[in-house]
């Protein structure tokens, strides 16, 4: 029984750890790496001192910007789908984070890519979490038990908040104020995903665009959004702030 036992935990042995199978599990996967550049319309972003305009002319600068990206998916011309179901904080004041690694993806050429801007109702309601919806990470809202979706702040001489702040804190998932918003950008070029090798991709997000279309924002009027409140009109204006760069 003794030799018998041996026998059988060889044989487990070789195939656990044989090329042929420990390489079946990812001959077909590959890598995408994502990179996320801020600019505001032409001007690369740069925080506390770099002075731009909104569109009514009125000069701002930016302190604060960062959201969450969430439910990435891959598709091909067939309609077959990679899903990724984790969770990516990207923070302008944290290089790293602007870059997400994206794993395990089938073999394929792949047209589009889509994404959801915010944290989706069921990890709304998970309480404590770690990792990029950790609380430490000042995206929670623990007055109304969720978290906050995009955080832009800044100044503005227009603005008539105390110390000439603008904060839009944007964030429900609950209608008729949901501002969760999906973005679905189409690639010009199919992207062929083979095995073992990472694929790069560069996305252009325009800070600009969370102040303009389809309503424009006015810092004199609207220089404060930290509820749920006015927070759609804000999600509709960033849901199309994102560019794939050729």
């Amino acid at each position: 029984m003794k030799k018998r036992g041996y026998l059988l935990f060889g044989v487990l042995l070789y195939f656990l750890t044989s090329p042929s199978h420990s390489n079946a599990q990812h001959s077909s996967k590959g890598m995408l790496s994502i990179t996320f550049f801020h600019y505001v319309d032409s001007l690369v972003l740069n925080l506390d001192s770099t002075t731009y305009k909104n569109s009514f002319g009125q000069a701002y600068t930016v302190s604060n910007f960062k959201y969450y990206i969430s439910n990435i998916h891959l598709k091909q011309a067939d309609g077959t789908e990679y899903i990724s179901h984790d969770y990516f904080l990207i923070n302008e004041e944290e290089e790293k984070s602007k870059k997400i690694v994206l794993t395990h993806i089938p073999k394929g050429n792949y047209t589009s890519i889509s994404y959801m801007i915010g944290v989706d109702s069921l990890h709304n309601c998970s309480g404590a979490q770690s990792g990029a919806l950790d609380e430490t990470n000042g995206m929670f809202w623990a007055w109304n038990t969720g978290y906050i979706f995009l955080k832009l702040e800044g100044k503005s001489s227009f603005s008539k908040s105390p110390g000439n702040i603008f904060e839009y804190h944007i964030g429900g998932y609950k209608s008729p104020a949901n501002s969760i918003r999906t973005v679905l950008l189409k690639l010009e070029q199919p992207l062929l995903i083979e095995n073992t090798k990472t694929e790069a991709m560069k996305i252009k997000v325009n800070v600009a665009e969370i102040l303009k279309t389809p309503s424009n924002i006015d810092f004199t009027k609207m220089s404060s959004v930290t509820d749920t409140r006015n927070a759609s009109i804000i999600a509709d204006n960033y849901k199309d702030m994102f560019i794939i760069e050729k």
